[in-house]
């Protein structure tokens, strides 16, 4: 045990690492702070034209179909290393939205959002030769705050060029929780991983 009496153990860890097939730091953060090193190797497909060729409607589909092709991608790179793919999307209604392009188009996805329910769709698939050998999906329910347009611009002032990196315009675990009035998921969900049952089959998996 430590000095502060909390006790400490050795986690089973596989002499090699989970391949993680996204550039995204939250994802990386949560899985590193569990115990699991991983090693970065960000995907390289056509997020956009794998969707618009498998012509998905349903936001879960869509993030569960990328999350499968980020993963068998770089699979086929790795002969026999675990590689972990995962994706999230945003719907308001039957509305979708992708990451903001620049601050105006944040500003414009915030505005519609603002006052209303939100969904976040979250999937991974775990890839091995080229073959999925995990998935699961899970989802978060955000509601906004009817927030004024002085606090937007303050916001957007605040948080800079991280505005157009997520797909919501907004990161939870920073400035962007005063835009919301209630938040239904788990944590990791929101930040596009699904923990739980991802290190529940790395368990199962050794």
């Amino acid at each position: 045990s430590s000095v502060t009496g909390v006790q400490t153990c050795a986690l089973p860890i596989s002499p090699h690492p989970l391949v993680l097939a996204s550039k995204s730091a939250s994802r990386r953060a949560l899985i590193e702070a569990a115990g699991v090193p991983a090693e970065i190797r960000p995907a390289d497909i056509d997020e956009r034209g794998i969707e618009e060729r498998a012509g998905l409607t349903d936001p879960g589909e869509a993030a569960a179909l990328l999350a499968r092709e980020k993963a068998k991608a770089v699979a086929k790179e790795l002969p026999g290393r675990y590689v972990l793919g995962a994706d999230q999307t945003l719907a308001l209604g039957t509305r979708r939205f992708s990451k903001p392009k620049d601050r105006a188009a944040a500003a414009d996805q915030l505005r519609t959002m603002r006052g209303q329910m939100h969904a976040l769709h979250s999937a991974l698939a775990v890839a091995k030769d080229g073959a999925i050998v995990f998935e699961c999906i899970d989802v978060a329910r955000l509601t906004m705050r009817n927030f004024s347009e002085d606090f937007l611009q303050a916001y957007l002032d605040a948080v800079g060029p991280l505005v157009t990196t997520s797909v919501g315009a907004y990161q939870l675990e920073g400035a962007g929780i005063q835009l919301f009035d209630k938040v239904e998921g788990h944590h990791s969900t929101i930040l596009g991983l699904p923990l739980l049952p991802l290190l529940a089959w790395l368990r199962q998996a050794g």
